[in-house]
């Protein structure tokens, strides 16, 4: 029989089901069938209703237990039908929805100072959550490392700026309410995530499109220092769109409250959040005065635009792996059917440049065309998005870049279709990496069987988590059978793609990185998907 001083060296395994207690209360979580421990729906910061509404997140306290074991209600926003590529039926919503889920392997216990990846979903900043199928952590968690997908306010409630809400603000930062809230989230881990087994010092930022923008923002803002160690972004930065100055945005929230003829900010928050989601819905969808969600020059959470926060060394110099999909872009370029209407477009976008961009490919039929147009379209947008992040940290900050390109079109099951994508044509699209690179490729089978996954999908998903698990831990992404991932360099720049032809990786030059100056020198304007005829706005 075992010695009582034996037994207790043998160490503690945390269990979801046993009670944690936390700076804001006491927890408890559940166990998955896999083993690994799980608590959802974990409250960060009070719910931001009625006088709360369109301030910063407050710190959040409950009395007793809280039964962390459901999904809490995404944020406001729009409703998805059920026939689109991205559908999860997650659809309860709620303007009280500052929660977050994690995520622990089975044998973590408290202070393993286990690495931490936060992912924060995409949608364009109006919609999206982090309890949609395709963001789930077990899968990461089942690797070793502790996985959290957090909310944040969206749309009009999430970053409406007003001229009253500046003065109300001790900041006099009005605007920027979904950032902060991502920030509240992030401070709740570092004070907390021990608790779960994580190490509060080794956080690493993940996301998607407007998620992914979200972590470069994170990483630009003086307010991120210390909370992140790394950053993961995936088809969108900073750099996407100017960001929108305090004045002007101030100057559509006084035309939101025109909308309403709501006497001031005040009563403004008495009108329910359903009406304010039909007045943002109707101007998606072509009102005059249209609100655009995204982030604000507010002088605290931003200070200033990407480049100069950058130029400033304003946030946190930490290593990046940043990257996009072949054929994604955010351009009508990429829709192009013939080589006469690739030539017709190039000269609408481009007046008296048109020759010197069609010149770089060579074009001689209508396929060629359709190939030379998704590259134009990918990269004068997100590809141009990700090149000058990699710049702009390569030339200022000391921290490296990893680069990658995902280059996997999905195995679609015969005769499915879908509202908003057409297999046949939709190619590696954007957002096509992620369930690859989170280990959820299931989750878009949960209803119907959507796609035919081989072997190799499998193994691309498995070594693509790797690579994130190995960055989480050491800030260097690990390749199969034991390749370096070169960091970015402007002289001669190589990115990993993913998934081309019958290849897991290859290192590669990065795609057309000659034409990047001619798209910086040229800029046009992102023309993100159209909503779907059947339904909301449906690309992430």
């Amino acid at each position: 029989m075992a010695s009582s001083a034996a037994l207790a060296e043998v160490p503690v395994v945390l269990k979801a089901t046993d009670i944690i207690t936390t700076q804001s209360g006491k927890l408890q979580g559940k166990v998955l069938p896999s083993g690994v421990q799980a608590w959802f729906g974990v409250p960060y910061a009070q719910a931001p209703l009625r006088e709360l509404r369109w301030k910063a997140p407050q710190p959040v306290n409950w009395p007793g237990l809280f039964h962390a074991d459901r999904m809490a209600p995404q944020c406001i926003q729009p409703l998805r039908n059920s026939n689109i590529n991205h559908y999860f039926s997650h659809e309860a919503t709620s303007e009280d929805c500052l929660y977050m889920n994690i995520w622990a392997p089975e044998a973590a216990k408290a202070d393993d100072g286990l690495p931490v990846v936060v992912w924060i979903h995409g949608g364009g900043f109006t919609i999206g959550s982090p309890s949609m199928a395709i963001y789930g952590g077990e899968p990461l968690a089942e690797k070793g490392v502790i996985t959290i997908s957090i909310a944040y306010r969206l749309g009009i409630l999430g970053f409406m700026a007003h001229p009253e809400l500046t003065v109300q603000s001790p900041d006099g930062a009005p605007g920027n309410y979904g950032l902060m809230d991502q920030l509240a989230a992030l401070r709740w881990i570092k004070q907390n995530i021990k608790q779960f087994g994580g190490d509060p010092d080794n956080v690493t930022i993940a996301g998607q499109s407007a998620g992914s923008a979200s972590v470069s923002y994170l990483q630009l803002s003086p307010l991120g220092k210390g909370l992140i160690s790394k950053a993961v972004g995936m088809s969108g930065s900073a750099f996407m769109f100017p960001m929108t100055s305090r004045q002007d945005a101030e100057q559509t929230g006084l035309a939101i409250q025109s909308h309403f003829k709501a006497e001031n900010i005040n009563a403004l928050r008495h009108i329910s959040a359903d009406q304010i989601l039909k007045a943002q819905r109707d101007c998606q969808l072509g009102c005059s005065g249209s609100f655009k969600a995204g982030p604000v020059v507010d002088g605290y959470v931003l200070p200033a635009q990407p480049a100069a926060l950058f130029a400033d060394k304003a946030g946190s110099d930490i290593p990046v792996m940043i990257g996009f999909t072949r054929d994604e872009g955010f351009s009508p370029l990429g829709g192009v059917k013939s080589k006469a209407e690739l030539t017709a477009l190039v000269n609408q976008l481009y007046p008296g440049k048109a020759d010197e961009l069609l010149s770089r490919f060579a074009i001689n039929t209508d396929a060629e065309a359709i190939r030379a147009g998704k590259d134009m379209a990918r990269d004068s947008t997100l590809g141009l998005s990700m090149w000058r992040w990699s710049q702009a940290q390569t030339e200022n900050l000391t921290s490296p870049v990893f680069p990658y390109v995902f280059a996997r079109v999905h195995p679609y099951t015969a005769g499915i279709t879908f509202a908003d994508h057409d297999p046949k044509t939709a190619g590696v699209y954007h957002t096509a990496d992620v369930p690859y690179w989170l280990g959820t490729l299931d989750a878009l089978n949960i209803y119907r069987e959507t796609r035919t996954y081989t072997a190799f999908d499998r193994a691309l998903s498995d070594a693509m988590q790797q690579a994130i698990v190995s960055f989480a831990r050491s800030g260097k992404p690990a390749l199969p059978d034991g390749k370096k991932w070169a960091p970015f360099s402007p002289d001669s720049p190589k990115v990993v793609m993913w998934g081309s032809g019958d290849r897991i990786f290859q290192t590669v030059p990065w795609p057309n990185a000659e034409d990047m100056t001619f798209y910086a020198d040229n800029p046009v304007m992102m023309t993100p998907p159209a909503p779907a005829k059947e339904g909301p706005r449906a690309r992430d």
